[in-house]
């Protein structure tokens, strides 16, 4: 780095009062838009993935301008390996419903093409929605979870780098 310069500390507060005002409700578009993608994206371009990558840059945002102790959004380790975990099991398992009712991994159980569901099972999976989506939004609820919690853990754990750089030296 040029001589005089900082690297920016994360851990402090820093931002202008502007940003500091506007962050939080941005942030909280951000989550909604987020969700709204991710329920929707059985029948939009979008899904799983898009919308966990909004919800997480609403954390982000609001980790870069209030540092990460002061963030009005904050998330325990216990939280993020919960909603991880969450979200990981019932990709698994919706994975595994179709493996033990169809012999295919991610079967669309609720759609069944091919009919070899029974009618029984099949109405478990059923989406209640005029595109008759089956799994599908569920999976994009379980993707949704994992990339927006890994996004975020990526992020907020770059951010303690140097938190404990500075407590080493």
């Amino acid at each position: 780095m040029a001589e005089g310069k900082k690297s920016p500390n994360w851990n402090k507060n820093d931002s202008s009062p502007i940003l500091k005002i506007m962050t939080l409700p941005i942030a909280i578009i951000m989550i909604a838009l987020g969700i709204m993608t991710i329920l929707g994206g059985h029948i939009t371009p979008g899904g799983g993935f898009q919308g966990g990558a909004m919800i997480a840059g609403a954390i982000i945002f609001c980790v870069i301008i209030y540092g990460v102790d002061g963030s009005p959004l904050k998330m325990s380790h216990k939280f993020i390996s919960t909603l991880e975990s969450v979200g990981a099991l019932a990709y698994v398992l919706l994975g595994l419903a179709g493996l033990a009712l169809t012999g295919s991994f991610l079967y669309n159980v609720g759609g069944n093409l091919y009919g070899l569901v029974p009618p029984a099972m099949a109405a478990i999976f059923s989406y209640p929605d005029v595109t008759h989506a089956g799994i599908v939004p569920y999976l994009n609820i379980a993707v949704g979870l994992k990339v927006f919690v890994g996004l975020s853990a990526v992020v907020i754990a770059f951010s303690q780098f140097k938190k404990l750089a500075e407590e080493e030296e």
